[in-house]
């Protein structure tokens, strides 16, 4: 396929805008900064992660072990370097579950409408009627704890953002003047709805992507510190914090650690989301 001059031209509009987004340029940085902490956490991990170690128990921060050790003498850091795995693995899977189950119906009952629409719809209602944690919590208590119950408890829960949003901006794009005359040339509504609609409305759904991420990191870490998440000695951040909650007083930084991690991770997933949702504004591609 031939590429169009005006290709080059915008995506360098794109990427001037991009370098031009304090937002994006900040949350890009931290997002990228975890995630290579997660992919080299066996490099990087000084100690043993679930090795118990009682003769260093509770020591404080040192050149040795930079966040100090917990109860069990094991080494603060190492556990959230390899619990940025879990908290990352946990988001990812999740969100992209969502978006495939929560997004496909929507744009489904957004092209579609009818009886299609009034079912996403009303499923789509019922799931936001509820708190996400507490809905999370009430399918964990059915389904049981652990990595991939916690991971489907949260797709579940964030599946009906998706649908609402990707409905919304197929609802825009099918009523385009292109795709009315994709329809006037026989193309079937298949056909365009993956050739012509889905791509066109795909902006909404990155950006919701990006914060969601960060909805997703917070409720597993939630999750994990109510003893739902992932079942130790295996690493979490938010099992992490509750393992410190009774030492505050004497040994905060068993709790510092990994709730600067999760502080960072949610912060640059929100700042990429603005960034993007301002990327990909058509008023800002124009200038």
């Amino acid at each position: 396929m031939t590429q169009t001059p005006a290709a080059p031209a915008a995506r360098a509009r794109l990427l001037r805008t991009a370098l031009r987004s304090p937002s994006a340029l900040t949350g890009g940085v931290l997002v990228l900064l975890v995630v290579l902490c997660a992919l080299f956490a066996p490099l990087l991990a000084p100690f043993d992660p679930v090795a118990y170690n009682p003769a260093d128990r509770l020591q404080g921060p040192s050149l040795e072990h930079p966040l100090g050790t917990d109860i069990y003498g094991r080494d603060t850091f190492s556990r959230v370097l390899f619990g940025a795995r879990t908290s990352l693995a946990v988001a990812a899977i999740s969100i992209t579950l969502a978006l495939l189950a929560g997004g496909t119906a929507g744009a489904l009952a957004g092209f579609f409408r009818g009886n299609v629409d009034v079912v996403v719809m009303r499923l789509s209602d019922i799931l936001l009627a509820f708190p996400a944690v507490l809905l999370a919590i009430a399918l964990l208590a059915f389904l049981g704890g652990g990595f991939w119950n916690l991971t489907l408890a949260i797709a579940v829960v964030y599946s009906a953002p998706f649908a609402r949003v990707a409905r919304a901006s197929v609802l825009r794009v099918r009523e385009e003047a292109y795709v009315e005359a994709s329809h006037a040339l026989g193309n079937s509504p298949w056909r365009i709805l993956f050739r012509h609609v889905l791509p066109n409305a795909a902006s909404p759904l990155i950006v919701e992507v990006s914060l969601r991420l960060a909805f997703a990191i917070l409720a597993e870490a939630s999750l994990s510190y109510l003893g739902l998440g992932t079942q130790p000695p295996a690493p979490s951040w938010g099992q992490m914090i509750a393992d410190g909650r009774q030492l505050l007083e004497t040994s905060p930084w068993i709790s510092i650690g990994p709730g600067l991690a999760i502080t960072l991770t949610v912060l640059g997933f929100n700042l990429l989301g603005d960034g993007l949702r301002d990327l990909l504004d058509p008023r800002l591609r124009r200038q």
